[in-house]
């Protein structure tokens, strides 16, 4: 009888350990996520956010409110695991716009997992699917990443010189939320090295990221635009003049 019970118990835990194993490998933290944003989505709204987006892409419709509800309490599962770039992958190539958004706030809730090795992973979402919305929010991701690392300040200068425009402009703005800690030679440099261009995105970020530094160093950003005021655009000069 023991050599039976002992049989039964053994293929109790190997059936026990074969599901969780199973269930770990088909199953995901994220696998409703998807259903539960398409079922809230509403036609009329997915077509004003589009507009919005110059019709670049398709919207469900869910505005941000509703959809920040809904993938809070997948993130929160998600921060038990290890940072996921198969999830963020899979977002990125939904047709709607919503799951390149979910997408972000995941990595935004994961910043202190993200290294210098994650760069050309995040260069990689930068140049697909392109656009101001998820470019602006992922300089911030890349902000931080740099703050923590200073040696890949190196990269944010090749960065500066990408043929991608919305590369440039992440290594433009990229020190958007360093204030006092900005690196000031580099972000010369950085800004220099875009001088010429007509691009719109970039003329912006340029002048955008002067005035938000002119917050913290008024003398520095007027001194930058005296130095330069042949060669900066006058978008960049408007924009970064906002404030002095």
């Amino acid at each position: 009888m023991d050599g039976v019970f002992s049989k039964i118990l053994n293929l109790t835990l190997y059936n026990s350990i074969h599901s969780r194993i199973y269930y770990f490998y088909n199953n995901m933290w994220y696998d409703n996520l998807f259903a539960e944003m398409e079922k809230n989505k509403n036609a009329e709204q997915a077509k004003k956010m589009s507009a919005y987006m110059k019709n670049k892409f398709v919207f469900l419709g869910i505005p941000k409110p509703k959809l920040n509800e809904i993938i809070k309490p997948y993130i929160k599962e998600g921060k038990k695991h290890d940072l996921d770039w198969k999830f963020v992958n899979i977002c990125w190539k939904k047709d709607y716009r919503e799951a390149q958004y979910a997408a972000v706030e995941y990595l935004e809730s994961l910043i202190k997992l993200l290294t210098n090795d994650d760069l050309p992973m995040l260069k990689k979402l930068i140049v697909t699917k392109s656009w101001w919305d998820t470019t602006d929010s992922i300089d911030a991701i890349i902000g931080k990443i740099v703050l923590n690392n200073k040696k890949t300040e190196k990269e944010m200068l090749k960065w500066s010189k990408d043929e991608n425009i919305w590369v440039r402009r992440v290594a433009v703005d990229f020190q958007l939320q360093y204030k006092e800690k900005t690196n000031q030679k580099l972000f010369e440099q950085i800004i220099v090295n875009n001088f010429g261009t007509d691009e719109f995105f970039i003329n912006k970020a340029i002048g955008w990221s002067l005035r938000e530094y002119s917050k913290t160093n008024k003398k520095w950003v007027k001194d930058f635009i005296n130095k330069y005021k042949d060669r900066l655009h006058k978008l960049s000069v408007k924009e970064a003049s906002k404030y002095l």
